[in-house]
């Protein structure tokens, strides 16, 4: 019934997937894997360390 109602209201039209959205989301998903290779096994201990204190901090 919901999945009706939505296609009624919107005329079943899938959103434009433009060429921001594709390459912002290309971009994203290299971002991560680049910045990785970048750090050194110190500095990611050193991030992992300050990650894991501000969760302990919150709880």
């Amino acid at each position: 019934m919901a999945f009706r109602l939505v296609q009624q209201a919107t005329d079943g039209e899938e959103p434009a997937n433009n060429a921001a959205q594709t390459n912002g989301r290309r971009g994203g998903l290299k971002g991560g894997n680049a910045r990785a290779a970048k750090l050194s096994a110190a500095r990611r201990s050193e991030i992992a360390k300050k990650a894991a204190q501000a969760r302990w901090q919150r709880s």
